[in-house]
């Protein structure tokens, strides 16, 4: 999830002035759908129309086509496909307590418009494996930054728009940041949400480390014992899903077949990594040090963005965006989600998806 020092303010809900109602069946907010009607048929870049996305009623889809596996870096990546193969690239980024079914409703709204759509599990997460036993099993915030990198570069894809949410948002501004000419275009749910491990030292408010309870227990043995129990894991991301999304229904079906990521044998010890790094007790692993040292600097993203604030998120700040504004110096948009929460592409499958293609053509 989100890095509790960039939302310092995170028991705020953001409801912005400039906000307006949206749902899983909404359009884009009146500054989004204005600059839409004003592209018209613009095809910038991409050499399909600014299309409005038809509504998607969340849940229409439940499985993605086959997965597949691609070797790629330290990994053999498994990811979905969907859309033809000359289509403009767009990658989608899930995050943790998810994986690629975050993303069941957009791909398919995505693919039809043109587009062909990845979507991998990130390490640790599904079928995505390490081809070495050897490999540390670490997961800095870099470290999977890179793993997205070498994942293009296996398939040949020079640039794409990236898009995520949690993790996703992260690897997204990461990638953005270091490697701009990677990235047509982005789409970061919660905004600007590169860690600052040195802030996190800082006690924060106490409303918002009451936010972050799975990470204090994370970094203690009986934490790690609960990840590493099947049953017990389950129930704890099942539980993240409903304090972080209030209003979304889900059922049993839909949370199993998400929790069938969570059996991967790196799964435990790639998301505890990830959590007690954050807070400095664990070291970087060596080969990513460079790397963290350029974003302790906080760099600023050059690329097209829409920001996505879901207002039910508990981590989603007070301010419409305003408290990460400066770090976007591209062509930008900002849009808060009403009732929806921290899941915001599975719960609010047509905002995410228009959001993705209005980014293409910022």
């Amino acid at each position: 999830m989100i890095d509790r020092r960039t939302f310092g303010k995170a028991f705020g809900v953001g409801t912005g002035a400039a906000a307006m109602a949206m749902t899983g069946l909404g359009t884009a907010n009146a500054a989004g759908s204005s600059a839409a009607a004003q592209r018209g048929s613009s095809t910038k870049g991409t050499g399909i129309p600014a299309s409005t996305v038809p509504p998607v009623v969340p849940d229409t889809h439940t499985a993605f086509p086959a997965v597949k596996q691609v070797k790629a870096g330290l990994l053999d990546v498994g990811y979905a496909e969907l859309g033809p193969s000359h289509g403009p690239v767009v990658l989608l980024l899930h995050g943790w307590p998810y994986d690629i079914h975050s993303f069941v409703d957009v791909a398919p709204a995505l693919s039809r418009l043109g587009y062909r759509v990845l979507v991998p599990y990130l390490r640790g997460h599904g079928s995505t494996t390490f081809l070495s036993p050897r490999t540390p099993r670490t997961a800095e915030q870099s470290a999977v930054a890179l793993d997205i990198i070498a994942f293009m570069d296996a398939l040949r894809i020079d640039r794409a728009v990236l898009a995520g949410f949690d993790w996703g948002s992260r690897t997204a501004d990461i990638i953005s940041a270091l490697w701009p000419e990677r990235v047509k275009a982005l789409v970061s749910t919660s905004g600007y949400v590169i860690t600052d491990v040195e802030a996190q030292k800082t006690p924060a408010a106490a409303a918002v480390e009451h936010n972050w309870w799975y990470q204090w227990y994370f970094s203690t043995d009986r934490g790690k014992q609960a990840m590493e129990n099947a049953d017990e894991c389950k129930a704890l991301c099942r539980l993240v899903w409903q304090i972080v999304s209030p209003n979304w229904n889900f059922d049993d079906a839909t949370f199993e077949r998400t929790a069938q990521a969570f059996t991967n044998p790196d799964y435990a010890a790639t998301v505890l990594f990830n959590y007690r790094w954050r807070i400095g007790l664990v070291e970087t692993d060596p080969r990513y040090v460079r790397y963290e040292k350029l974003l302790a600097a906080a760099p600023k993203i050059g690329v097209p963005t829409i920001t996505l604030d879901p207002a039910l998120d508990p981590f989603t700040p007070a301010g419409d965006g305003a408290n990460y504004r400066t770090y976007f110096t591209g062509a930008y948009d900002h849009r808060t989600i009403q009732n929806i929460g921290h899941n915001l592409p599975q719960e609010a499958p047509t905002v995410f998806a228009q959001a993705v293609v209005d980014a293409d053509h910022l």
